[in-house]
């Protein structure tokens, strides 16, 4: 046992049978997190859920060869070991609960699952003295290089080019639901809606610390109002955008920055030094906003530059002209 880890073992203390029983239940919790992103994934990206489902099933075939070996060598019962009884053992992040993950994200959790297997028991095998246990460790490692390949096959058969384009097209039009439209409704609104306010109240009073003051709480206001609106108007349910939360917080920080960027300036004490550095970085937004809706939008950048810019210019004019009278 190891002091202050609460009966952790050291792996190098396991005996070969306690190593074979980790590897039991390591190879029947890795099928379960590929069921669970089959599962997850089978009413978007079928080709995908079905990659995942063969994935488990080569799991369980390995499992069932090391239960073979087991009962070969040491009996039909299996010591009850898991990784979070060994200290040392490769630990992996629970991503596998958590909600609305991305496909990309799923896909990437599942090379590493495979490779973190395939280091460690090579990296054990490297350090061992005992014949017989060096030889059952360089096993396991060649089994889990040879689930690499076999995810390779899998993908080749159950994701042909036009699956995988067709997934990674509903991946992306994910992202920009979840969180580039809202992040960048929230930007805009950030943005412009805020010029009035911030300009009016710099022309009016000339007082920096006061335009700053005000800013931050038009921001900060507008950061929340958006937030708490895009996550309460709608679940993402029917509309398919995702996550309410995700949204809300794309929508209420972008929101909070864009009416930011032009208040932070006057923290400046000179009145006009902090009002040009307002402006340009008014200028700076509305084209970084243009910028984001030809990217993501496909909007044409012209026609996007247009719209934001004149709008801007709208609202500058209004508070200049409010604040200046």
């Amino acid at each position: 046992m190891i002091p202050g880890f609460g009966g952790r073992r050291r792996f190098s203390d396991l005996s070969e049978q306690e190593v074979l029983a980790l590897a039991i239940s390591s190879e029947e919790d890795d099928a379960r997190i590929y069921r669970s992103f089959a599962q997850r994934l089978r009413a978007d990206y079928p080709a995908s859920a079905a990659l995942f489902e063969g994935m488990a099933a080569e799991e369980d075939q390995h499992r069932q060869r090391l239960i073979d070996l087991h009962s070969q060598r040491f009996g039909d019962v299996i010591p009850l070991i898991r990784r979070e009884h060994v200290a040392g053992y490769y630990a992996r992040k629970p991503i596998w609960l958590t909600e609305n993950l991305s496909l990309d994200s799923i896909r990437d959790e599942a090379r590493a699952m495979e490779a973190q297997a395939q280091a460690f028991y090579t990296r054990a095998a490297q350090v061992t003295t005992d014949a017989g246990t060096r030889r059952l460790l360089g096993d396991l490692a060649a089994a889990e290089a040879g689930h690499e390949r076999t995810a390779e096959d899998l993908a080749s058969q159950h994701l042909d080019d036009d699956s995988r384009s067709e997934e990674d097209r509903s991946a992306r039009r994910q992202f920009i639901l979840t969180w580039v439209q809202p992040g960048l409704a929230g930007l805009m609104d950030g943005s412009v809606s805020t010029l009035a306010p911030i300009f009016a109240t710099a022309f009016a009073t000339q007082d920096t610390w006061t335009t700053f003051l005000v800013g931050s709480a038009a921001s900060v206001g507008a950061g929340i109002s958006m937030g708490f609106t895009e996550a309460a108007h709608d679940d993402g349910v029917l509309s398919g955008r995702g996550s309410p939360w995700k949204r809300g917080l794309a929508s209420g920080v972008m929101t909070t920055l864009g009416g930011m960027g032009h208040a932070l300036p006057y923290l400046i004490p000179e009145f006009w030094t902090a009002t040009t550095i307002a402006m340009i970085v008014v200028f700076i937004e509305l084209w970084a906003i243009a910028w984001i809706q030809n990217k993501y939008m496909e909007t044409p950048f012209l026609r996007a530059a247009l719209q934001v810019v004149l709008g801007g210019a709208l609202v500058f004019a209004a508070g200049a002209l409010i604040g200046g009278g």
